[in-house]
This record gives C-alpha cells, structure tokens and sequence, in this order.
C-alpha cells in the first residue's frame, strides 16, 4: 500500500486545490478538525470510509487517492490470486480491492482477511457506517456479523446483503481467520 504520508499529502494537496476548509472535511468524515488534520499529515492511518468520503467530495476514485494514479481500464480487469490493491480499512483486517484499475465502476469489490482475534470474542464488535449497500459472501471459516443490533452467524458458503448506511461490524470466529468477498454498492 501506498505510504500513509504519500496519501495524506494527496487529501491535503486536494482539498487545498478545491479550497475545501479542513473544518468541511472533518464534518464530512465524522471526526474532529486535529483527528482529520492528523490524517492529513500521515500521523494516523486511514479507514476504507474515511478514504472513501474524501475521494466521494474531491470528485475521484478512492483507487486515485490511494495509488495517485487514474483508473484507465473500460472493458475489463482482471486481478490474479493474492492480488488486488491493498486498502487499509480496519487494523488487522486484509482488504484486496479486485477492481482499483477499472474506470466508472459502479461498486467496490474486495477480497477480506478477517484474524481470528481471541480477545475480541466477548468484546461488543466495533460498529461502522458507510453509504450505499454491501453484499459479503463468505469463502472460508466463519463470521459473526451485527447490523443494526442483530447478529448472525455465516460459515462458507453464506451471503448477507445490507444496507451499510446502518452500524455493522463483523470478526471471524470458531479459531481461525475468515475470508469473504466484499461488495460495497455505491449509493
């Protein structure tokens, strides 16, 4: 991925160019002006919808903001086994986004490594929101997911389709790591 500072230095460079106050951006991310001017700075690592709010307000693809390069590929792409652009989205999550090269694309598509985290299990599970719709299709192991206050439990094999406007956080369970498919469906 990317040097933290090299995107940092891309959020400040934009908003700067679009004369967007850092006040606006700390409101749009959902965090204090020093927390959002943190990031700026490359102090604090950033989060898929933190990325993804600022890439929504500049006008670019969040695989721009990551990578400094434009999305070019119309047809198709196509991303080998292990690969993908590596996005940082949760500590000790593995995030592959399977399409950061292709232009206009109407959803996010990852590849997810969830860590079996032992003292995670009797933890309320850290809650998140992001706008538009997610589809996650698990391929190994199993997650216990929550949205909106209701958990479920998928092992391989299973999908859960959700509106992602509503707080959801999900951890993999049963003693090992679990991986799934991520569909984020732009709003």
């Amino acid at each position: 991925m990317e040097s933290i500072k090299q995107i940092g230095e891309r959020i400040k460079g934009m908003r700067g160019i679009l004369e967007i106050s850092a006040q606006e951006m700390a409101e749009l991310t959902e965090m204090s002006e020093a927390e959002y001017l943190s990031h700026e700075k490359g102090e604090r690592d950033f989060t898929f919808s933190f990325l993804n709010r600022c890439a929504d307000r500049f006008g670019l693809d969040i695989a721009e903001l990551i990578t400094g390069e434009n999305a070019h590929l119309k047809e198709y792409t196509v991303v080998r086994k292990g690969g993908g652009l590596s996005v940082e989205r949760r500590k000790g999550f593995e995030y592959k986004h399977l399409a950061g090269r292709f232009k206009d694309r109407n959803c996010q598509p990852f590849h997810v490594t969830v860590p079996f985290v032992e003292e995670l299990q009797d933890k309320p599970i850290k809650m998140n929101t992001h706008e538009g719709q997610e589809m996650d299709y698990v391929l190994e192991g199993t997650l216990k997911i929550m949205v909106n206050g209701k958990t479920e439990i998928l092992n391989a094999g299973d999908c859960i389709y959700y509106d992602s406007s509503l707080p959801h956080g999900m951890i993999a369970v049963n003693g090992k790591e679990c991986k799934f498919l991520a569909i984020l469906i732009n709003s």
